[in-house]
């Protein structure tokens, strides 16, 4: 990591200047190295971080605006930064892996989501759904096991998790991570629902998490209306009965 080389540099070369030419104690020398260290090694990560925050916005942007393609060519113009920064690169396969899956381009995001930094649950939890579908029973639990420990206060995260545990038919396995999840999240109403539900042999339902669930694919937005729009027609029935 280049930040790491030119902060050790600059931290060596101060050392060297105290002890060699300033005549300096060792310990002084030492404690001067480390501030300059610091420093230097804070100071390129701020504008390293605002060079790469400033590209992540402008991918956000082209996200929201529908040019997905774009957003993904922003993205890959910041894997320039990988180098000077610890895990800059793990962030942008996070990223791009993300915005592909959600275009439903899941062939070409999973190698970017297998290299995805493991505290982006979201793109953890995508990767997980990709290895489900390839019945790779073992890497999904793996994987949900990092998004979950990443995000032990994100109920969504759990809820996932469960969702395919439940849909690969291990609903016990599913009703076990649901009562881990609430531990971390306590009196989560989407949570207990889908334990209930679960508990009762029944499937669950996720329209508590409202749009973050459907960019997961497990479910179309349209089967929800389809099903409201048949009770409502249902109800009518009987009205008019």
């Amino acid at each position: 990591m280049y930040n790491l080389l030119i902060s050790f540099f600059c931290s060596t070369v101060v050392s060297i200047l105290l002890l060699e030419v300033a005549g300096q104690d060792l310990w002084v020398a030492g404690l001067a190295a480390l501030a300059v260290f610091a420093l230097s090694y804070v100071l390129i990560m701020r504008v390293v971080m605002k060079k790469f925050s400033a590209l992540m916005e402008e991918a956000q942007h082209d996200v929201q605006a529908n040019r997905a393609d774009r957003a993904v060519q922003v993205m890959k113009s910041a894997f320039k930064y990988a180098p000077w920064q610890l895990y800059v690169k793990e962030q942008v396969n996070a990223q791009i892996g993300s915005i592909l899956y959600l275009k439903r381009d899941f062939a070409e995001a999973l190698p970017y989501l297998e290299k995805a930094f493991i505290r982006h649950w979201v793109a953890m939890s995508m990767l997980g759904i990709s290895y489900m579908k390839k019945n790779k029973k073992q890497k999904m639990i793996e994987t949900f096991e990092k998004a979950t420990s990443a995000a032990k206060k994100e109920p969504l995260a759990w809820a996932v998790y469960a969702y395919c545990l439940d849909k690969g038919g291990e609903r016990s396995q599913a009703i076990a991570v649901l009562e881990k999840g609430l531990k971390k999240n306590p009196g989560d109403e989407g949570l207990n629902e889908n334990l209930e539900l679960l508990q009762n042999g029944k499937k669950m339902k996720m329209k508590a998490f409202g749009d973050m669930w459907y960019q997961f694919h497990l479910e179309k937005p349209g089967a929800i209306i389809k099903k409201q729009t048949k009770a409502m027609t249902g109800r009518r029935k009987m009205v008019r009965r």
